[in-house]
């Protein structure tokens, strides 16, 4: 009896925590400029390797404006690590200006 006077109260702070913690979790949105993008295919590797990181939602890739848009969990991924993804596809990208980090 007496362990669970302890247990309920251990508990519920433990369930509290975790869903404290969710909260914290914020989808962003971030546009990256993409540099190199010189045919009708590059959009879909920067896509692919955009898409592979952990965390990313969904990718838009703009072939005319040289630019991709990602959703992301930043709880997973960071923007360097999208940012590193699209060096490793063999384009440079930086944050766009104007776009939150």
């Amino acid at each position: 009896m007496l362990k669970s006077a302890f247990l309920l109260p251990a508990l519920a702070s433990v369930l509290t925590l975790g869903l404290l913690s969710a909260v914290h979790a914020a989808p962003r949105v971030i546009t990256l400029d993409v540099a190199g993008m010189t045919c009708i295919t590059c959009p879909v590797t920067v896509k692919k390797a955009l898409s592979r990181v952990d965390g990313v939602t969904s990718v838009e890739v703009d072939f005319k404006d040289q630019q991709a848009t990602v959703r992301f969990d930043d709880t997973q991924t960071t923007v360097d690590a999208l940012t590193r993804a699209i060096t490793e596809a063999g384009f440079a990208s930086t944050v766009r200006a104007g776009t939150a980090e």
